[in-house]
């Protein structure tokens, strides 16, 4: 068997399973284990799985940092949308936080035709995006870089908390449930995060609908932390009636 058909059976069993062990695909494919342990290298690369001690587990992208790349590319429409909508929000005269999220790249893409505004980020892609605006004043908070490609850390923190402060922060994250609010997978980009919030009278919450509902283990805010929530799709009842009750407004169109 070749090596593209064993790790497609690989992903197979993976699927069906929740898990594989080295020891057991070795001997349903009778090769040796090294050969699976490389296979499961070659598809940990590819961002197709998680290798565990003697096996894998499928990658579950709240709790697993994707890289950069592969964060670009998923989901990039409803990423698309929610940039726009909320680029729209953005008017002259403003001071706005971009954190480090595709989103928000994809919303500073949509910022280069305004004028008069001021730009505070920690993004080094957002940084890039807006560096030639001349009617855009950018801020960087400096810091330690990332392969997030943000800057991070107690300097990046202690500069938002201390020196800066705007009044609209559009951010996004890993998930949002109902029972314990906005949830993140990176405890550096999560302390950024709440910096901005603290230092932002209006916070709008960039979530695609796909979001709604998943967990990650860092929780970054409450719903009552924010005052809008910008999305693609409407959230059913149960969630439209947890917004109401922390007075968050659904911005959708």
């Amino acid at each position: 068997m070749l090596a593209p058909e064993r790790q497609k059976f690989i992903l197979d069993e993976l699927f069906k399973d929740g898990a594989v062990t080295v020891s057991r695909l070795a001997a349903q494919l009778r090769v040796t284990e090294e050969t699976i342990r490389r296979d499961l290298e070659k598809l940990e690369k590819n961002e197709a799985l998680r290798r565990t001690h003697g096996g894998a587990v499928p990658i579950d992208d709240t709790t697993y940092e994707l890289s950069l790349e592969k964060r670009k590319s998923t989901n990039v429409e409803a990423k698309q949308k929610l940039a726009s909508l909320a680029a729209n929000l953005v008017v002259s005269g403003d001071t706005i936080f971009l954190d480090a999220s595709t989103t928000t790249f994809f919303m500073a893409k949509e910022l280069k035709k305004l004028k008069n505004i001021t730009v505070i980020t920690n993004s080094l892609r957002v940084i890039a995006e807006l560096c030639t605006c001349e009617q855009i004043k950018l801020i960087a908070v400096g810091g330690i870089v990332s392969s997030n490609q943000s800057f991070v850390g107690s300097l990046a923190e202690r500069s938002i908390k201390e020196s800066y402060f705007a009044n609209k922060m559009f951010f996004s994250s890993k998930g949002v449930t109902k029972e314990i609010g906005i949830l993140e997978s990176n405890e550096q980009e999560c302390g950024i995060k709440q910096n901005m919030l603290l230092n932002s009278e209006n916070k709008y919450f960039l979530c695609d609908s796909k979001k709604v509902g998943k967990v990650s283990f860092a929780k970054l805010a409450s719903l009552n932390d924010i005052d809008y929530l910008i999305t693609d799709e409407l959230p059913d009842e149960e969630f439209m009636l947890a917004l109401e009750n922390n007075n968050v407004k659904l911005i959708t169109e």
